[in-house]
């Protein structure tokens, strides 16, 4: 069991030391996505979702999620975060009638642990958000994929998504 990093000598789960690493910048970024219908892409762009303004609603949630990965993903470090930002585009298709948001969540820290768990959290938060903020005018939404678009800091360097 010596080489499972989330096992105790008992063979059960247990938090990573993390206390010997080098404290270092650490900067992920996670992209997630949600395909809404025709008139969900209206009351969005024309403001007049009952519930408010759906991206910013969903900018708040993916930040707060964020803040909050350690209390909802078991193994992870709470971690101070240096800062958080949400970005949306639309995708449109019209001639096949898709209405893609395409969500980037970046996350940063100067810690000793990565930020890829509170990017990935912020961009599907962003998702569910949309999702709960819309589903009055359709429940035929999809979200995902999400996915680690990039990460950079750490003892195992940078990755970039080809």
């Amino acid at each position: 069991m010596s080489d499972l990093t989330h096992f105790n000598e008992q063979g059960r789960a247990k938090m990573v030391d993390v206390s010997d690493k080098q404290e270092t910048v650490r900067i992920a970024v996670a992209c997630s996505s949600i395909e809404v219908n025709r008139l969900i892409h209206s009351q969005i762009s024309e403001g007049t979702n009952k519930k408010g303004d759906v991206f910013a609603v969903a900018q708040v949630a993916g930040i707060m999620a964020a803040k909050q990965t350690s209390s909802i993903i078991p193994m992870c470090h709470p971690i101070p975060l240096t800062g958080v930002n949400i970005s949306f585009q639309w995708d449109i298709d019209e001639s096949a009638g898709r209405y893609v948001v395409r969500i980037e969540a970046e996350a940063k820290t100067k810690g000793v642990t990565g930020v890829e768990m509170e990017a990935l959290t912020a961009a599907s938060a962003a998702a569910l958000t949309i999702y709960d903020m819309c589903k009055a005018a359709g429940k035929d939404m999809v979200i995902g994929p999400t996915y680690l678009q990039h990460k950079s800091g750490g003892k195992n360097g940078d990755y970039d998504r080809s």
